[in-house]
């Protein structure tokens, strides 16, 4: 009797079929591994999926099949867990992908944060007219609205000159539809500014480190997977930058420094040499990130997707 072989998953940029499995993950690994790592209970979001697999697209684009995303109740706890050291602290933050994008974004232009949570970025264009888009608005003296982005771009098409997402893109299921509404809210010749993490990179570097798989992390990135999504998007693409260490992820720097090196083909394994190597690089990592600066030569995890609409 012939076996059907299963057809393996479509890119979420291109839609063409991923060219190979990097690997399957256990559910039960990784509902373990928020727990006993971050104190975060994953059960009731993954318990229906017996394994996960990483895939690796023909663009170059690092997904997980299937894409669970986290919803308000994970990131509550998860943030509330990593707390100063999360992205929902407000005030100035010493950011590098801030910086660089505050620096494109000339004085009075209209800008779009999408996915802004407190507004952080507000702070490092105050030249400019700043709107965040964030679904739970915290309190904020920025303008803040509770609107998805497919909301915005219905009621505000080809309306700003810089729309801009940091960090957002890899948490959804469907990052070209998310990038696509963000696209419809520029006017032509507006430029969109997208940051994500990079793949292979510091992140990658840590074994077993569960802020890279579901429900949190669903894909990967890589330089041409984001000039693929450019194009799908009918985008002009002026750089696609790998940003330098930023002071705010000194701790993530430092954990991959230090770590045994593990991963490669895989990223997570029910194994104790594995368990042990996160575990160390956590302590350690935390130690040096108080005590020591980030060495000039460690690898960034952060890319810097700049890409104009078309007049």
């Amino acid at each position: 009797m012939s076996v059907t072989k299963a057809l393996p998953p479509l890119c979420p940029v291109t839609g063409l079929p991923a060219k190979r499995r990097i690997q399957q993950v256990s559910s039960a690994l990784l509902v373990a591994l928020w727990r006993i790592s971050l104190g975060v209970s994953t059960t009731r979001l993954l318990h229906d999926v017996k394994r996960f697999g990483l895939w690796e697209s023909p663009c170059g684009l690092a997904f997980f099949d299937p894409m669970i995303v986290g919803d308000a109740q994970f990131y509550q706890d998860f943030y509330r867990r990593l707390g100063e050291g999360g992205p929902w602290r407000e005030g100035l933050v010493p950011r590098s992908d801030f910086a660089r994008v505050a620096a494109l974004i000339a004085p009075g232009e209209k800008v779009l944060d999408v996915g802004c949570g407190t507004a952080r970025f507000a702070r490092h264009v105050e030249h400019a007219v700043y709107v965040g888009l964030e679904e739970h608005v915290a309190t904020t003296s920025a303008d803040v609205r509770s609107e998805t982005v497919a909301q915005h771009a219905a009621a505000y098409p080809c309306t700003y000159d810089a729309v801009c997402s940091f960090h957002v893109a890899e948490h959804t299921s469907e990052p070209a539809r998310f990038v696509g509404d963000m696209v419809r809210c520029l006017r032509p010749g507006g430029r969109l500014f997208l940051v994500v993490p990079s793949w292979p990179s510091a992140l990658t570097d840590i074994p077993n480190f569960a802020p890279n798989g579901p429900p949190h992390h669903l894909s990967w990135w890589s330089n041409p997977a984001l000039e693929a999504l450019a194009a799908q998007l009918g985008l002009i693409v002026e750089n696609v930058e790998l940003l330098p260490p930023s002071p705010d992820s000194g701790i993530l720097y430092w954990m991959a420094w230090l770590t045994p090196k593990l991963t490669g083909e895989r990223f997570f394994r029910d194994a104790w040499s594995w368990h042990g190597s996160l575990m160390w690089s956590s302590l350690a990592g935390r130690v040096c990130s108080r005590l020591l600066r980030i060495p000039a030569d460690v690898r960034s995890f952060e890319l810097l997707l700049i890409a104009r609409r078309p007049v």
